[in-house]
């Protein structure tokens, strides 16, 4: 492992870990839907909505560069 990472370093990469949501957790799903719902249902939808959509790239839209 530390050949592989020493590798990876002399081509200018570096280890990132971070902590993420666990999906299987208990109560995730229903979270998320709470979370969705309210998102929604704020009078800034559209806003947030178009603000994603203009910070989003999906491998389809990249495919036109």
């Amino acid at each position: 492992m530390a050949q592989y990472r020493a590798r990876l370093r002399a081509q200018g990469m570096r280890l990132l870990q971070i902590w993420v949501p666990d999906t299987s957790a208990p109560g995730f799903d229903e979270e998320c839907h709470r979370e969705s719902a309210a998102l929604a249902a704020s009078q800034y939808a559209e806003q947030d909505q178009a603000f994603v959509d203009s910070v989003s790239q999906f491998p389809d839209e990249m495919d036109d560069e």
